[in-house]
């Protein structure tokens, strides 16, 4: 049983990754964007910031939870 919920949570964990992931990419292209106000670019530039933290964090916990899965 906990090998399923560890498999879950992996599962779980690389759908944050990937979301994580293209919200970033999409914020890097925001803030490259010289249409865009120099505000919005420095906002787009920070949550680019905070989504590759939060992929990376993603990434960690996928890794665990796989490890977890596979003991």
């Amino acid at each position: 049983m906990e090998t399923i919920k560890n498999t879950a949570n992996a599962v779980s964990d690389k759908i944050s990754e990937v979301i994580s992931g293209s919200s970033a990419e999409a914020n890097k292209q925001k803030a490259k964007d010289s249409s865009n106000t120099a505000g919005e670019r420095v906002g787009a530039g920070i949550d680019y910031c905070k989504d590759k933290v939060d992929e990376a964090g993603h990434a960690a916990s996928k890794e665990v939870n796989k490890q977890k899965a596979t003991h």
